[in-house]
């Protein structure tokens, strides 16, 4: 890695873990300086532990929801004792929780509705169907890989990136069952894309959405980062290219049937997005509230699902393409079924996440990052350094320590950060849950050193990606 980005990296962690030192540098004095007390140096070290627990996922097992809510917990206690000892106004931190568990609820209910869309359109087999469809072309392995990495690219702005990348995975692992460097290769290329992708929608990464939620930057605006995210995605894509052998698969006339309301329920999803965007951009309501009222449109459809359960036409008994249509009627569609199904875990991450960051930032902790980070590194060099901070640590947590230091900088350098933390996850295997979640369903042939052989033409692609939104977003900055 470059000295001139881990020097000032190193200064960022250093100042995290030497805090009397970084506030006085700062000349600041508050009545209750809990960056200089044993409650801060007690939050940080129960912060950091957490994480290290939640980097550990894939070896621990523990899943990665619990480490960060009790870190939560324990950060805001140990403030709230601190303020109850020292007669400070115990009123402030119960606002201060307050407000953070606002703006994780909104986080929540906006993804909630997301998840429940995905997880009723994978019920109905809308994804098993295009995987099959896919693989019946017969393309060949080239072909595939682009065709994945593109799909993956346009999908995840829509879809979560998660669930792109795993249905990408699968059509790799059923038709390269015998070139395991077609799937390491084509599982590099649909995690890169689908990062890529989701950084231009307000909807394709959770960064993203957080950044159109606070109202930095509005929903048109993230499409200025279309083209860079293009390049982000296309520069190691075609690097990989030659290295896929140039045969084909074994041909396969695989054929799965869509089940019944499967492309009315793709339908009332691009309604709610539309209704999301427009409760927003046309009369200044929060996001989630177009959402949730959108989730009422997938409700009210299941109620007719459920209400017409089993009823195949008198007039064809015996058609079977019309049996075919009807699948699905053999258990009644149940929408509280698919709330179940929600990723849960990620959901009281994201709480732990939103919570313990908070609580640092109530501390002191982030407005002394903010010092280092966006005044004495400078704005560029500070959100290229996220992007890279992303890889390592989640970009969840980084992206919402940026949101709530709120620096002054231009929107061009708001767009840059969205792009880099939405991309800069793609450097390493475990920088993104789409990279872990393949690691897991490619066992063995998608691993971290096979992610990282790559490395260098995917920081290739980071890299022609920032320029290429400093050039064409100029105007921004």
């Amino acid at each position: 890695m470059n000295s001139a980005v881990v020097a000032p990296l190193l200064g960022l962690i250093l100042s995290l873990f030497a805090p009397a030192a970084a506030w006085a540098a700062t000349g600041n004095a508050e009545p209750l300086d809990l960056t200089r007390s044993e409650v801060g140096i007690f939050a940080l070290v129960i912060f950091v532990l957490a994480y290290a627990l939640v980097m550990a996922e894939e070896f621990t097992h523990l899943r990665k929801s619990k480490p960060v809510i009790l870190a939560a917990g324990l950060i805001w206690l140990s403030i709230a004792w601190y303020y109850s000892v020292h007669g400070g106004q115990s009123e402030e931190v119960a606002m201060a929780v307050r407000h953070n568990i606002l703006e994780y609820a909104e986080l929540f209910l906006f993804l909630l509705s997301a998840m429940t869309y995905i997880n009723a359109m994978e019920e109905r087999l809308v994804f098993d169907a295009l995987r099959a469809w896919l693989i019946r072309k017969g393309f060949n392995y080239r072909q595939l890989f682009w065709i994945t990495g593109i799909l993956a690219f346009f999908i995840s702005p829509v879809a979560d990136n998660l669930t792109t990348a795993l249905l990408m995975c699968a059509v790799l692992l059923a038709v390269g069952a015998d070139s395991p460097r077609f799937v390491a290769l084509g599982c590099i290329n649909i995690v890169v894309a689908a990062n890529a992708g989701g950084a231009f929608s307000p909807f394709g990464d959770i960064t993203t959405l957080m950044v159109w939620q606070k109202g930095i930057v509005d929903f048109w605006d993230f499409f200025a980062l279309f083209l860079p995210s293009v390049v982000n995605f296309a520069v190691p894509a075609a690097l990989m290219h030659f290295a896929i052998p140039d045969i084909s698969p074994a041909p396969s006339d695989e054929r799965i049937p869509m089940r019944r309301g499967a492309r009315r329920i793709v339908a009332l999803f691009a309604a709610t997005i539309v209704t999301a965007v427009s409760f927003h951009n046309f009369f200044h309501l929060p996001p989630v509230l177009g959402m949730m009222t959108g989730l009422s449109y997938l409700q009210l459809f299941g109620f007719y699902l459920r209400k017409t359960h089993g009823r195949v036409p008198s007039a064809h008994p015996y058609n079977l393409e019309v049996a075919d249509k009807m699948i699905g009627d053999v258990v009644p569609f149940d929408i509280f079924n698919k709330i179940a199904r929600a990723e849960w875990d990620t959901l009281l991450f994201f709480y732990g996440v939103v919570v313990c960051v908070g609580g640092l930032g109530f501390i002191g902790y982030l407005e002394l990052a903010s010092q280092v980070m966006y005044s004495d590194w400078g704005a560029t060099l500070a959100n290229v350094s996220v992007g890279i901070l992303s890889a390592i640590v989640d970009n969840i947590p980084i992206m919402f320590a940026v949101l709530t230091m709120n620096p002054d900088m231009s929107h061009g350098q708001w767009l840059l950060v969205t792009l880099t933390a939405g991309v800069g996850g793609s450097l390493l295997s475990i920088g993104s849950a789409a990279g872990v979640a393949l690691m897991g369903q490619a066992r063995g042939r998608y691993t971290f050193f096979s992610h990282l052989k790559w490395t260098p033409a995917i920081a290739l692609g980071y890299a022609a990606s920032i320029l290429t939104h400093m050039w064409l977003n100029a105007a921004h900055f």
